[in-house]
């Protein structure tokens, strides 16, 4: 697709617009594209992101079919892999995990059990995560695995 400069000045424009406007017309917008109110907590950034997406797409067009597959190819995996006892069968007795977080390494020992951190046994990466970040994180999402 051809972008003209005009559209994409405009484009540009209204996405700039979109930070002086009033919370409730970002809302408004959202409800106009997406036919429902924005999700319950949603940050206001989200909102203007959202909406200049979907200006753009607009203007410009979506992704790509190639991309598109394979964005839905990425999703399926995510899927597939399912709750944190799959990562469990995918991790061996005897490794080790390694995860920097606010300059510090943390590391954690797979056993046939469940995971050692700090001389403690644990049945759950999530609960790692957890004392490592300070909030409810998922473990394999953390530790990557």
């Amino acid at each position: 697709m051809i972008r003209s400069p005009r559209t994409v000045v405009e484009v540009e424009v209204r996405i700039e617009e979109m930070r002086t406007l009033p919370r409730h017309e970002l809302e408004t917008s959202w409800i106009r594209i997406h036919g429902c109110n924005p999700p319950k907590g949603v940050k206001r950034r989200f909102l203007e992101r959202a909406i200049a997406y979907h200006l753009q797409t607009r203007a410009f067009g979506g992704l790509q079919p190639r991309a598109r597959k394979a964005l839905m190819a990425v999703l399926a995996d995510q899927r597939n892999v399912g709750s944190e006892g799959s990562a469990m069968s995918s991790l061996r007795p005897g490794s080790r995990l390694v995860r920097e977080w606010n300059g510090r390494s943390h590391h954690v020992h797979v056993l046939d059990n469940g995971f050692a951190f700090k001389g403690k046994v644990y049945r759950s990466l999530s609960a790692i995560a957890r004392e490592i970040t300070g909030a409810r994180w998922s473990g394999p999402r953390v530790f990557g695995t």
